[in-house]
């Protein structure tokens, strides 16, 4: 792991950016981060203000081991099972990070600061359990700042409304379609309108939605080549930025909703849209592509460490590069659709490999993790 000096250094582009109301996150978290004291760095510096993480950046983590060796020797002596060990560490880190952000969430009244853990990605189509795990994740952390993820499934749009309902913080992950971010947002408000039946005040619950981006590319690429005619070919790397822009126009209309407005006059806080899957995979591509064209007021960019490094290089942030797209946006998807591949098709595959990917990075860890407590267990014996 580098030590973002590089965005340290140059906060230039990521001050543009955080001034045109796009909130910068990192989407990483291990323990090594925070102990070397480069999250309180790139923190002090305004270079970020929050902090993603998912089941394969923990398991990249505490898979190699690094850092988590105290930690794993006192856990294999205690006994426990590799479920809570896991839980444990993770749950360990998104506390420091937290504490790490505090001073970010105080300032900014609960909007930023904030630190998301996910879930067990194996209860994405279990709503009771997601809600039960959502509630055992928030007591676990026992910090104001903590996001619980819960995915944005059939199963888990009720467990959002309940958790939402409970004045728990929720960034909804994997969202893929258009239709899918609308049930997001109307999960969201009837979570509110729960909270606000329970007495829960309204201003202390935050959420985002997580769009995804770059993976929408990789997929209708692939079929936009496999066909190889100059059109197909023409419309490549435009479907994932049409598609993102046309969600921040779903959220300025839900989000102008009667119903909405009810809401906010009891204070509730706007579901605000968040770029995920923003490093570029195509290497034709501007590194920087998915955070200079999804500029927006009331956004949040969670970026890998590489992407954050690239933007406070040479990221152009020009202004808004959403709002005045829609037209274009739709007539780039229509496109796509007029050649045959199924827009429908393509955002429930990514949302079912979505989950299916977290899952196997989560059985990854769990594997590594027994195999570390039965080591050292042994050791100690």
């Amino acid at each position: 792991m580098s030590t973002v000096t590089e965005a340290i250094a140059t906060p230039g582009a990521l001050k543009r950016l955080a001034d045109e109301g796009v909130s910068i996150w990192l989407d990483d978290l291990s323990r090594k981060r925070i102990t070397s004291g480069s999250l309180a760095e790139l923190v002090a510096s305004g270079s970020a203000v929050g902090v993603t993480t998912n089941p394969s950046i923990f398991q990249a983590a505490i898979g190699s081991g690094e850092g988590y060796e105290e930690q794993l020797t006192d856990l294999a002596v205690r006994g426990v099972t590799v479920d809570e060990a896991v839980r444990m560490m993770t749950t360990a880190d998104v506390r420091d990070a937290a504490d790490i952000l505090r001073d970010v969430y105080d300032a900014s009244g609960g909007r930023d600061g904030r630190v998301s853990i996910e879930v067990d990605p194996r209860l994405a189509h279990d709503t009771g359990a997601t809600v039960a795990e959502a509630k055992q994740l928030a007591w676990l952390v026992d910090r104001p700042n903590v996001m619980i993820k819960i995915p944005a499934t059939r199963a888990g749009l009720p467990a959002i409304t309940e958790v939402i309902g409970l004045g728990i913080s929720v960034n909804v992950t994997l969202i893929f379609s258009l239709e899918r971010y609308r049930e997001v947002m109307d999960a969201y408000l009837a979570g509110l309108e729960k909270a606000r039946e329970r007495g829960v005040d309204l201003a202390t619950i935050h959420s985002v939605a997580s769009f995804f981006v770059s993976r929408v590319d990789s997929e209708i690429d692939k079929r936009l080549t496999a066909l190889g005619t100059d059109e197909a070919l023409a419309l490549k790397g435009r479907a994932a930025l049409a598609n993102a822009r046309l969600a921040y126009e779903a959220y300025e209309e839900v989000f102008g909703s009667d119903r909405w407005l009810a809401l906010a006059g009891d204070r509730a806080n706007r579901q605000r849209p968040l770029w995920a899957s923003t490093g570029v995979k195509d290497p034709a591509y501007k590194d920087t592509l998915y955070v200079d064209e999804l500029v927006a007021p009331g956004t949040v960019n969670t970026m890998p460490e590489a992407t954050l490094n690239a933007v406070a290089d040479h990221g152009e942030i020009t202004g808004d590069t959403v709002t005045g797209g829609y037209p274009q946006a739709r007539a780039d998807l229509a496109a796509v659709e007029r050649l045959g591949i199924s827009y429908d098709e393509v955002v429930q595959q990514l949302e079912d490999e979505g989950v299916a990917k977290f899952e196997a990075a989560w059985r990854e860890l769990l594997d590594a993790v027994a195999t570390s407590l039965k080591s050292k267990g042994a050791d100690a014996r």
